[in-house]
């Protein structure tokens, strides 16, 4: 396990004019649920890091505490330029006693991946930045706008953050610089080079994008919902059929008819149960009706087909499923089931632990054709929709 004390420096202190200024600095505008900042910010785990510090301007204080306040991270105001900036963040923890620190623009808002392979890479000695390697082929323009030169781009590399050093010498690197009035480092790679520092190259993601102009934000917001997982919907489909026989009463969506015919099977024979249970196993895959009860099995003669819609939805709720609506269409010419309708539908919403609005029973004939049309059987056909993974979803 790695024991050394790690400090964090998020740059947040440029004003992002090519993003446009009116909204507000690119740092602080919404990008799904929350800040720029803040989707950097959670790009490193809580615990990980002994100190955090996030340089601001010195204008954005309010900003600051309104998005990352309650984070327990230390804002300290930056400078003039982004070196300075990044110098006032590592002397506000230079009493820290740390052995290494990350530095990352807060306009980087999916580096998460990053951070522990660039942490690992990091030693008492050398540094590490992300990088990807130039695939496009480079051009040296000249003053009056035409190709002056083309850059071999072999062995060339666009650095990415966070970049990771040993504390005190990138610490000394950077006041090294300031006192010798060099300004014109663009990141802290740079300035490690310049002070004879070492640094590895770890391979960077093309995913972690540096938000730069309005363009930027607007891929962001649309790469933010590629990576949000999907809503989990399943919709399961069930048919079943049982022949009439003589007898007194039939059994529809657990309610007792009264009739001339029976339904015939090894259970009640309710086909709108059956056929809602074969419905609900459908969404997790979880076989059909026969496999859990086999009408070989003597136990299940005669048994209420409640026991069959009941086992089933506690397996969709055992598979992380929550039922949302169910629908029963019967086809049959006798009995009238209007008058029964808000019965069965009681009777399913009270098994299933639903509202009766989440529930419908219809019925139809068959124009006396077929066997339904013969008045032999009763079909029935099934429809149920479930919500998966809600609760890793909503996370």
């Amino acid at each position: 396990m790695d024991q050394r004390r790690k400090g964090l420096v998020i740059v947040a202190a440029g004003r992002g004019e090519r993003a446009g200024t009116a909204d507000g600095p690119k740092q602080y505008r919404r990008l799904g649920d929350k800040s720029v900042l803040a989707h950097a910010l959670d790009c490193f785990p809580d615990g990980l890091f002994s100190d955090v510090v996030v340089v601001i301007h010195a204008d954005d204080a309010e900003l600051f505490h309104r998005h990352a306040g309650e984070r327990g991270v230390r804002a300290v105001p930056g400078g003039r330029t982004r070196q300075e900036s990044v110098l006032r963040g590592l002397e506000a923890l230079a009493d820290a006693e740390l052995d290494l620190v990350l530095i990352h623009d807060a306009a980087r808002p999916f580096a998460q991946p990053l951070v522990a392979p660039v942490l690992a890479a990091v030693d008492e000695r050398t540094g590490a930045i992300p990088a990807l390697p130039v695939s496009d082929t480079l051009k040296r323009g000249s003053e009056g706008g035409f190709i002056a030169q083309t850059v071999q781009r072999h062995g060339l590399y666009g650095a990415q953050t966070p970049q990771g050093f040993p504390f005190q010498p990138i610490l000394a690197a950077h006041r090294a610089a300031a006192a010798s009035e060099r300004d014109d480092f663009t990141d802290d790679a740079s300035i490690a080079e310049w002070a004879g520092l070492p640094v590895r190259l770890v391979a960077g993601l093309a995913e972690n994008v540096k938000i730069t102009y309005a363009a930027d934000l607007i891929q962001a917001r649309l790469r933010l919902k590629e990576r949000q997982p999907m809503l989990d919907v399943r919709v399961g489909n069930g048919y079943d059929v049982h022949r009439l026989v003589p007898g007194d009463h039939v059994t529809l969506c657990g309610v007792r008819i009264a009739h001339d015919m029976t339904l015939s099977g090894h259970s009640d024979a309710d086909v709108c149960l059956h056929a809602l249970t074969d419905a609900l196993l459908a969404t997790c895959g979880a076989g059909d009706i026969g496999d859990h009860f086999p009408p070989s099995d003597p136990q299940w003669k005669g048994a209420a087909s409640r026991i069959f819609l009941t086992h089933a939805a506690q397996i969709v709720a055992q598979a992380g499923g929550r039922i949302c609506n169910v629908d029963i269409s019967l086809i049959c010419e006798a009995p009238k089931i209007a008058p029964h309708r808000e019965a069965m539908r009681q009777a399913i919403a009270d098994m299933l632990g639903l509202a009766l609005e989440r529930v419908s029973v219809k019925a139809t004939t068959n124009e006396t054709i077929g066997f339904v049309g013969r008045k032999e059987g009763i079909a029935a056909i099934a429809t149920a929709s479930v919500i998966f993974g809600e609760a890793e979803n909503a996370g």
